[in-house]
């Protein structure tokens, strides 16, 4: 993976934010910085990130704001900056569109990896985008178009899918009745294995459901799999 990839760091903390400038950019990378939402919306006016590292608490519009501003344009990769204590605001980010979060106090070497993880799997996805052809996959009641990740409703309504959002669901079309684990998924979507008790996978499970129309409890595309981990069981077909 090419180290030049160009970083957006979104923080009002200017000890972390010079902090994690001189460490990622010794590390090879490009660091953009804003200390508020109006600074990150000017960096993004100007730039195009691979990744934004976001704090939540900021004054002005946090974290949780600026990650909803952010997904109506793009799906870049985003990881959340929380609180160490807060599961609340890890599973809020998640449901948000974010991709992946670490706990304030953190080191730097770990968010470095967090970052590698996911540049990886966005590089990674990024030459099946260009080489394969147009396809479409028609489940239950929507198609999904694996070039420009736009889900279509049968109703002819449209919904654009965040990275992991879209990384889960074609996972799931790409394995239909099979059993996929936590691990696994974890993997695929944030380049991690899951941690011990952590719900970030149930999380992008349910919002993958509520964007689908599904109901866990009488499920008609994605199946809970107790002890085990989760299932499509809607019929997958390929169309021209």
């Amino acid at each position: 993976m090419s180290t030049s990839k160009q970083l957006l760091i979104v923080d009002d903390d200017q000890e972390i934010r010079e902090l994690l400038n001189e460490y990622l950019t010794r590390a090879g990378f490009q660091v953009l910085m804003a200390a508020e939402g109006n600074e990150m919306r000017q960096q993004l006016a100007q730039h195009s990130p691979d990744l934004i590292i976001l704090d939540i608490m900021m004054p002005g519009d946090d974290g949780f704001t600026l990650c909803q501003q952010i997904r109506r344009d793009s799906q870049v990769p985003i990881i959340m900056l929380t609180a160490a204590s807060d599961e609340a605001d890890r599973v809020i980010g998640l449901e948000l569109g974010a991709d992946d979060y670490i706990a304030k106090p953190f080191s730097p070497r770990e968010l470095q990896a967090r970052i590698k993880a996911l540049l990886r799997r966005a590089e990674f996805r990024q030459p099946e985008k260009e080489k394969e052809p147009s396809r479409r996959l028609r489940f239950a009641e929507w198609t999904l178009d694996t070039l420009s990740h736009q889900l279509t409703h049968e109703d002819g309504s449209l919904l654009d899918l965040s990275g992991s959002d879209f990384v889960l669901l074609n996972m799931f079309l790409q394995q239909p009745g099979q059993v996929l684990d936590r691990d696994t998924i974890s993997d695929a979507t944030r380049g991690r294995e899951s941690l011990p008790m952590e719900r970030g996978i149930d999380v992008q499970i349910s919002r993958l459901r509520q964007k689908l129309g599904d109901n866990g409890k009488s499920p008609r595309i994605i199946k809970t799999i107790r002890g085990s981990g989760y299932m499509l069981i809607a019929e997958v077909h390929e169309l021209p």
